[in-house]
């Protein structure tokens, strides 16, 4: 079986609403068509790299090769985990953690992005609470930490409901225009204090020594 080379994909988290898991192609298909039906207002980007500025075949399809590059550059030094968000059975967007020298470091960073038809229904905050307690839990993650950009309120009233403190800001470079982006931290602490999501961590036991944990 594929689990047997590569556990990831026997990797499950599970809230009261949400599954969390690596996705097979028939998931990444879903994904990649709810990209293309969008993902966030077009008159903004939300993202630094700009991924979703094209026509909905080109996204579809960088969708995909985005999702296998990931699978591919994995190292226990260096690796992007992305999950697909599945909701009553179907996909609805992705919830990412990453993190370099893990096993020294012991921090991780975050992103997602939902498909625009379920925004608004409190999805991005359970399943970034999901990812948390994948590495506070799980992995032993110390600390989190995560950006958005100025304008967007959204992300950043999700952080800090999951207990996340401002740490600085960034600056780059968007569509031809310096934006700033608002970066924050999560401490073990202030993640024990904020949390309120049930999560269920399944499949994790044979995936750690790929985690450099």
């Amino acid at each position: 079986m594929i689990t047997d080379h590569w556990p990831l994909f026997g990797l499950r988290l599970h809230t009261p609403r949400l599954e969390l898991r690596v996705p097979d192609l028939a998931d990444l298909a879903q994904l990649a068509e709810v990209a293309a039906a969008g993902v966030h207002d077009p008159g903004r980007q939300p993202f630094v790299v700009p991924w979703t500025d094209g026509t909905a075949e080109e996204v579809a399809r960088s969708t995909l090769q985005f999702q296998w590059r990931m699978w591919g550059q994995w190292t226990p030094d260096n690796w992007s985990l992305h999950f697909v968000t599945v909701h009553d059975g179907q996909v609805i967007g992705t919830q990412a953690l990453e993190a370099r020298q893990f096993g020294t470091l012991r921090e991780v960073g975050t992103g997602s992005w939902l498909g625009r038809a379920h925004h608004g229904r409190g999805f991005g905050t359970e399943m970034r609470a999901a990812v948390l307690d994948l590495a506070f839990t799980g992995l032993g993650a110390q600390w989190a930490v995560t950006e958005a950009f100025a304008d967007n309120a959204a992300s950043y009233g999700v952080s800090r409901k999951l207990g996340y403190a401002d740490d600085g800001i960034a600056r780059h470079v968007v569509r031809g225009e310096a934006v700033v982006g608002r970066r924050l931290r999560l401490d073990r602490a202030g993640w024990a204090a904020a949390r309120t999501v049930g999560v269920r961590i399944e499949g994790l036991p044979p995936c750690r020594p790929l985690f450099g944990a």
